[in-house]
């Protein structure tokens, strides 16, 4: 389980260079670099990510703000379209039919061996720069999660990291917060 694969990295790939893959792969394409998302995410990954997507869709309910779980595409630029694993889009005009076009409030990657380092640097400094206010990390095996928060100078902070006892607010998310044993399905102690 290496980093992920990389599809022709000569040259810069766009949004056009996307839609003609074949619908069985999923890739995403971050500063025109396509990256393979294969092998399909654990089920403990999928646990984690239906678990916490579930939360949020219970908690938004109503409400302007929308969760979503992928495969849906986020296109932040021509050369930037990823898929991230729950995200959270607060202005409906950036949600069309069949992808979301611009920054997400709140984005939220589950870790796999197959995808940490790129979760970790790529996606989290085109997250940083596209100006996600909230980029969570959370890990599934170790069971923590950790939030970034993006700065007044668009920048994210250092980062905090919550353990599997304890409750997570969002800070995109007025009001709403998650309780990460639920998410983690583990015993409250």
């Amino acid at each position: 389980m290496g980093h992920p694969s990389v599809k022709k990295a000569t040259q810069k790939h766009t949004w056009d260079n996307y839609l003609s893959w074949p619908d069985d792969e999923r890739w995403e394409i971050i500063d025109g670099v396509a990256y393979n998302m294969t092998p399909a995410p654990s089920v403990r990954h999928q646990t984690v990510a239906g678990n916490l997507f579930s939360q949020l869709k219970q908690k938004l309910a109503n409400k302007t703000c929308k969760p979503f779980i992928a495969p849906v595409d986020v296109i932040f630029s021509e050369y930037d379209i990823v898929q991230p694993d729950v995200f959270v889009v607060c202005d409906t005009n950036k949600i069309t039919e069949a992808n979301i076009k611009g920054s997400p409030d709140l984005v939220v990657e589950i870790l796999s061996p197959a995808t940490a380092t790129k979760d970790l640097r790529e996606k989290k400094h085109l997250y940083e720069k596209s100006g996600v206010t909230e980029y969570i990390v959370i890990d599934p095996i170790e069971e923590y999660a950790e939030r970034f928060l993006l700065d007044v100078d668009g920048t994210y902070n250092k980062g905090e990291v919550f353990g599997p006892q304890e409750i997570l607010p969002f800070k995109s998310l007025e009001g709403i917060e998650i309780n990460l044993w639920e998410i983690f399905e583990v015993k409250k102690v």
